[in-house]
């Protein structure tokens, strides 16, 4: 068991996390809840992967546009961006094996969710319950960006009024870097571990890479657009992939 603590996750040395193997997250349906497009790839697309292989229903949930990744770009204005990353998920999803009719998005914009709670929890809790997942897989509460804790708390609060109880897994994205990383509570105890994804480590590889707008200069135009650093991306593509479950 590795409890958190006041110097955080142990994503300094991820070699000493337990292993895991799909079998013990195999289901019948999972729900992977993404804060942006192309967290869901980044996070748990070995995890998809490895699912869709047993033949689990995975559907993919989402929640904000994405489009303030180019604020300023004239080529690519909101409605084109988010057509844009909207189509690179899809495309993501297909190379993994999810349907296209899996993949759905809330269209909020980015830092938002905030400002539309109650409506986002409401469309939130009307998905949960039509798609009744065994397991889903959220945001680290205490990722360093504000959208994914505001995602968490998101779905935390859909399931508080639902008959449902799915096992919740989440998983680190900015945290992996330093400078971001937050002091966590030491009153929270959590359980961290890897999920051995090296049989389809490859084809995370490749949906990765379908998201061209986040790691490439497809979007030229804009001085402040975001990219993913080579630094950064390399987080994502070990053959492992880390999670967190609280202890219950």
């Amino acid at each position: 068991m590795n409890k958190s603590s006041l110097i955080g996750l142990p994503l300094n040395n991820p070699g000493i996390l337990p292993w895991r193997s799909v079998k013990e997250i195999a289901c019948s349906s999972a729900l992977i809840v993404a804060p942006h497009p192309d967290d869901e790839t980044l996070g748990c697309g070995g995890a998809i992967a490895l699912l869709r292989s047993l033949n689990c229903r995975v559907q993919i949930l989402v929640v904000s546009d994405g489009t303030l990744s180019h604020p300023h770009s004239q080529k690519y204005p909101a409605d084109k961006l988010r057509g844009l990353r909207e189509a690179e998920t899809q495309s993501a999803m297909k190379l993994l094996n999810v349907e296209a009719n899996a993949v759905s998005f809330l269209r909020m914009q980015d830092g938002s969710i905030t400002t539309q709670y109650e409506s986002a929890v409401a469309s939130c809790r009307a998905y949960i319950t039509e798609v009744a997942p065994e397991i889903i897989f959220l945001p680290w509460r205490y990722d360093p960006h504000a959208d994914h804790r505001a995602t968490w708390k998101l779905i935390k609060a859909a399931l508080a009024d639902l008959p449902l109880s799915p096992r919740l897994i989440e998983y680190p994205i900015w945290d992996w870097d330093w400078e971001q990383r937050g002091i966590l509570p030491a009153s929270l105890e959590v359980t961290t571990w890897r999920l051995d994804i090296s049989t389809v480590v490859e084809l995370k590889q490749q949906a990765i890479a379908a998201y061209r707008s986040q790691i490439t200069d497809l979007i030229d135009d804009d001085p402040e657009g975001f990219r993913l650093s080579a630094e950064m991306l390399a987080n994502f593509t070990h053959p492992w992939e880390v999670y967190i479950e609280e202890n219950l």
